[in-house]
């Protein structure tokens, strides 16, 4: 909708005479042009006072000054002689505080406009409203499909705003135009910025183009096709002069090749045979003269053989003059921390790596004997370095009296207790001492083994003993 001035940096002559007709911008794509009588100076985006369709004023912005204007109206073919509508004066703060109070009752005046058709039960959308700067006027633009009979709709409008009303149809584009938006290429809307003249946009556009009939990409946000199909399409159709328009199978040496894609720039048809998943690419050309062969009723030779050399995209490397301020850390980084974690949760509860808190294993008598322990002998002395049990270098060395083995021999009252808590021996009888002392032979078993010992001195008739004992 913004028109650059492209003769502002230019001198005119001497005895040049303004052009009188300026062009004035208004909510919308709405430009309408104005007489300056008075020969008012005017610059681009001024705002100016300007007379009403139907009497009174509105306020716009000046969209185009000068000789521009006598082309834009030759463009339009809108003739000098209908431009009946003046140019007032250079908007002053009254105007303008009147014309931005008529903008803000906009949103309200729609939103009570629509609740009116609701109510009606009338199949239209009002779309946008547009309040004349003097109040005395609003336009309202609404779409339909067909015709509405709104009479009943005016009259109570009328009621409730007091103000004159203009019902206005406008088609889907113009709809998107008015209220704007961001297209799917990231840009603002066309409609919206510059297009003005709305052509019909039709699916062969997009067939031409070798585009999928997709309708949710084709359409834009108006419901429509695309506008943007029609930018390219000339440079395509005459693209496809070179490129046959029916293609039908080729009928070669090797078997009928079929067509799968054709690349429009290039010039370059793939086909394929039957059973063979691999294209074959072959010049536009020379399809045209294999068709032209067919029709003869002669066979072409095998198309591999006329394949055409596609040549491979060349990579280049890309030289990078930055360092990485990140840092050098893997990517791996943070994994590897989540594994160490991992395997300290697989350990059982109660160990660790440094061993710290392993227990003592205890012989299960013992372990009974813990449980109901014995009280200790009255003439059993203490121990010998002077040291207490919880003073020893080590936990496991500390001299904790143990008590005494369940099914073990009592040993003397005599005994001194060992210093340190010893293993608990076991003898090849088969019997356990306690508190760290040896244990002590029955005389029963000492008898039996004397005996033993002297029946094999006289077998042997010797009176050695034998090295074991």
């Amino acid at each position: 909708m913004e028109v650059h001035d492209w003769l502002s940096n230019l001198d005119m002559p001497s005895n040049y005479k303004p052009f009188q007709v300026t062009e004035v911008k208004f909510k919308g794509s709405r430009k309408e042009f104005f007489l300056n009588h008075d020969n008012i100076y005017l610059e681009i985006g001024e705002l100016v006072a300007v007379e009403g369709p139907t009497g009174g004023f509105d306020v716009g912005h000046v969209s185009l000054t000068g000789e521009l204007v006598r082309v834009q109206m030759k463009r339009r073919k809108a003739p000098l002689d209908q431009v009946v509508k003046k140019i007032y004066r250079k908007a002053t703060e009254a105007d303008v505080e009147k014309w931005n109070a008529a903008k803000e009752m906009e949103w309200e005046t729609m939103h009570k406009a629509r609740k009116l058709a609701l109510d009606l039960r009338l199949s239209m959308k009002i779309s946008d409203v547009d309040y004349q700067a003097d109040k005395t006027k609003a336009t309202f633009f609404y779409t339909a499909d067909g015709r509405v009979d709104f009479r009943e709709l005016i009259k109570k409008m009328a009621e409730s705003f007091r103000i004159r009303i203009e019902m206005r149809q406008i088609g889907m584009r113009q709809e998107a135009g008015r209220l704007g938006g961001i297209g799917s290429c990231g840009r603002e809307l066309c409609c919206s910025t510059w297009l003005t003249n709305f052509k019909t946009v039709s699916t062969a556009a997009a067939r031409y183009q070798n585009l999928s009939l997709n309708t949710l990409k084709l359409a834009g946000q108006c419901g429509k096709l695309k506008c943007c199909l029609n930018y390219e399409l000339d440079t395509y159709l005459d693209a496809l002069k070179d490129i046959p328009d029916r293609i039908e199978n080729l009928d070669t040496e090797a078997g009928y090749a079929r067509h799968q894609k054709t690349d429009i720039f290039k010039k370059i048809m793939w086909f394929s045979y039957q059973g063979d998943e691999n294209w074959i690419p072959v010049k536009a050309s020379r399809v045209k003269e294999i068709m032209v062969m067919n029709k003869a009723g002669k066979k072409a030779p095998n198309l591999k053989e006329e394949a055409v050399q596609i040549a491979a995209p060349v990579v280049v490397e890309k030289s990078f003059d930055y360092e990485n301020v990140v840092g050098q850390d893997s990517l791996t980084r943070l994994d590897e921390r989540s594994r160490g974690k991992n395997n300290q949760n697989r350990n059982p509860k109660g160990k660790t790596n440094n061993n710290q808190n392993r227990r003592e294993r205890i012989p299960a008598g013992e372990k009974n004997a813990q449980a109901n322990p014995k009280p200790q002998q009255a003439n059993q002395k203490p121990q010998s370095n002077g040291k207490s049990p919880q003073n020893g270098p080590k936990p496991q060395q500390q001299a904790v009296p143990k008590p005494q083995h369940v099914n073990g021999p009592k040993t003397q009252n005599n005994q001194k207790p060992q210093q340190q808590a010893q293993k608990p021996i076991v003898n090849a009888e088969g019997e356990t001492g306690v508190d760290g002392a040896r244990p002590e032979p029955s005389k029963n078993k000492n008898r039996n083994n004397r005996r033993k010992n002297n029946n094999r001195r006289k077998e042997n008739g010797s009176d050695q003993k034998p090295a074991a004992e």
